[in-house]
């Protein structure tokens, strides 16, 4: 009898062990299938900034499932319908941009999860294709993150983590710190408050996460954040140039 597919993310997560997760521009299912290989927990999906569509979903799960990744969708607004139906084609998370207050976390776990922590669409996901016990675990495997990207959230922080259903609380730096009046995120005002809310986050027991690269990874990991993401241009882009420097001597 077919198993849900387990969440690799929440899995780490609940194990107390860091997870982390792969981003870039312009996905594709060919993309992640070579992604895979590399050992990344999760693939994200761009849906807000990128040209992802609900079309392109099901078969971008679908790679990232043969590597067991856990994929991630962002979308590009907290609304009920698109959240749930992310999830439906496939994805095993979804992300929410902007959310400012409790209320605003509440409708991303409504959205995400099905009672008793929310009440998403009643429907068989595509990751519940043959599983008949799917609407009772699906919470179980199903990732709902929240992006804390506004001071007015920072502000907020004490009553947004006390919503049941989120599983990741993710501080982004870029729209935090334009937020603040900064479009360098690495000012240190916006640093400064990066840091307050990761460590108002990890206090309070709940998963902190956050963007990192290789010079900040494990900063942020001494700070008790566990779930990374990284995008893979900049090691492309340092890889071609240290080639091409070489062959063009």
């Amino acid at each position: 009898m077919p198993e849900i597919r387990p969440n690799r993310v929440l899995r780490r997560l609940a194990a107390g062990q860091v997870a982390a997760g792969v981003m870039g521009p312009a996905m594709s299912p060919d993309l992640i299938d070579a992604l895979g290989p590399l050992g990344f927990d999760a693939v994200w999906l761009e849906g807000e900034h990128g040209p992802l569509d609900y079309g392109d979903i099901a078969d971008m799960t679908r790679a990232a499932d043969l590597w067991g990744m856990t994929s991630i969708v962002r979308v590009n607004e907290n609304r009920y319908g698109p959240i749930y139906r992310a999830l439906d084609l496939g994805a095993q998370g979804v992300c929410v941009p902007h959310v400012d207050t409790r209320q605003q976390a509440e409708a991303v776990a409504n959205a995400a999860k099905f009672a008793p922590l929310g009440k998403r669409g009643m429907a068989t996901s595509r990751q519940g294709y043959g599983v008949p016990d799917f609407l009772q675990r699906a919470n179980d495997e199903t990732l709902a993150i929240i992006l804390i990207e506004d001071i007015a959230a920072v502000q907020n922080l004490d009553e947004i983590l006390h919503v049941e259903g989120v599983d990741v609380f993710y501080v982004a730096p870029g729209d935090l710190g334009q937020s603040l009046g900064h479009m360098d995120s690495t000012h240190p005002e916006v640093q400064a408050v990066i840091e307050r809310a990761l460590r108002t986050i990890v206090a309070s027991g709940r998963p902190a996460g956050t963007l990192v690269n290789d010079d900040t990874v494990g900063r942020f990991l001494d700070m008790g954040v566990t779930f990374v993401t990284t995008a893979f241009t900049p090691w492309l882009n340092s890889g071609a140039q240290g080639f091409l420097a070489k062959a063009r001597r």
